[in-house]
């Protein structure tokens, strides 16, 4: 242990030592914060543009239609379903709202309808749009019930309740979205950098095989067991260093309130480390040397962040990409803290953390394995 614990000692002090490697490991994550600011700190325009494609061209699709377009802060339009992705794309559509063929006969038949709300701006739109479109679906719902499935009598009572006026009091609630997608833009940029850390500290090891350091390490008590733990506890305490730092300006200098609690955010994070740290070792142990290693970091972690929807929604993605993006660690955590900011506890969670420590281990039981086969270093020599 006392070897292991001088080992550590010694990586730290080296890296705390140079001033490159602070900034790169400490600094460089806090960059996500003001890209997250410059994506979402505007508040946006006063009205929500939304483009409405009715496939279903009935009575109910229609009036749903006209139903979104009387709210207040909303400007409707029609469009076709191909110049969605272009219109949402340039900007001139917020969100497009796409009614299912099939709408109206799916109410009638006691079945929930398929609408779908397209945006790449996150939860602040499709929330706003998605809660007053389920309560005016739910209000049809209850008129199919009433009626027991009485078309004659569901008609008669549909006819009243769109002639019906209600009187409504409005009240101002904080928005808290901007915050829950600010927090997912800056966690989402400081997982590739935990990610770039952890690789670039495991490649240490291969850097010091190639300058005989390593050779040296090995001639004295400490074997290969204690140097690689040594390398995985020093990851741990600079992600952690990492994850702290970030979420203590975030939520402290910046006043981001993450909707979900300090420690509890750390904690999850925590998770995912370890996963950093197996895959960085599961590259360490395949690469022949530092510049193979570099190489398969960059094949491997940057294309996974954006797979996995680290930049932005992976709503906006093709489902192929997202069927892809299940099954990339990244995509779980941020799942994760997503669930978190609605309202779900840890405990509800507990498949997705034990998924991430699934991660973990698998990652650890193949480097394992793959460093107790390769004993050739003939190329370091």
């Amino acid at each position: 242990m006392k070897e292991i614990m001088w080992l550590v000692a010694n990586s730290l002090r080296s890296i705390f030592l140079n001033k490159r490697k602070i900034f790169s490991y400490v600094l460089v994550p806090l960059l996500g914060i003001f890209i997250a600011f410059m994506v979402y700190g505007n508040t946006g325009p006063s009205y929500l543009n939304a483009g409405i494609v009715d496939q279903d061209q009935t009575t109910i699709s229609k009036n749903t239609a006209s139903f979104i377009g009387s709210l207040k802060n909303v400007k409707t339009s029609k469009l076709r379903e191909s110049e969605v992705k272009n219109k949402i794309a340039s900007g001139d559509l917020d969100c497009a709202i796409i009614i299912e063929p099939g709408f109206s006969q799916a109410i009638m038949n006691g079945e929930k309808p398929e609408v779908q709300v397209v945006s790449i701006k996150g939860a602040q739109v499709t929330t706003f749009i998605t809660t007053y479109l389920n309560n005016y679906i739910s209000n049809l719902s209850s008129l199919r019930t009433a009626a027991n499935g009485d078309e004659t009598v569901f008609i008669t009572l549909y006819d009243n309740y769109q002639i019906s006026g209600f009187k409504v009091s409005t009240h101002s609630l904080k928005d808290t979205s901007n915050n829950n997608d600010m927090t997912i833009q800056t966690i989402g940029f400081l997982l590739m950098i935990m990610l770039n850390s952890a690789g670039g500290l495991s490649e240490l090891i291969l850097k010091e095989k190639e300058n005989r350091t390593y050779f040296r390490i090995m001639s004295t008590p400490i074997d290969g067991k204690k140097y690689v733990l040594a390398n995985v506890i020093v990851n741990m305490i600079i992600m952690t260093i990492q994850v702290v730092v970030t979420m203590t300006v975030m939520t402290k200098v910046f006043g981001i309130s993450a909707g979900v609690p300090y420690w509890e955010m750390i904690g999850v994070m925590m998770f995912f480390s370890l996963v950093s740290v197996g895959l960085s070792l599961v590259i360490t142990a395949f690469a022949t040397n530092s510049n193979s290693a570099s190489a398969l970091q960059t094949l491997i972690m940057t294309p996974s962040c954006l797979l996995s929807g680290c930049f932005w929604p992976v709503e906006i993605m093709p489902k192929a990409a997202q069927k892809i993006a299940d099954f990339l660690p990244q995509r779980w955590l941020l799942d994760t803290i997503a669930e978190l900011q609605k309202g779900h506890t840890l405990s509800s969670l507990a498949l997705n953390l034990a998924t991430l420590l699934a991660f973990a281990l698998v990652f650890f039981m193949i480097a394992i394995y793959k460093f107790s086969r390769n004993n050739n270093v003939r190329s370091f020599i």
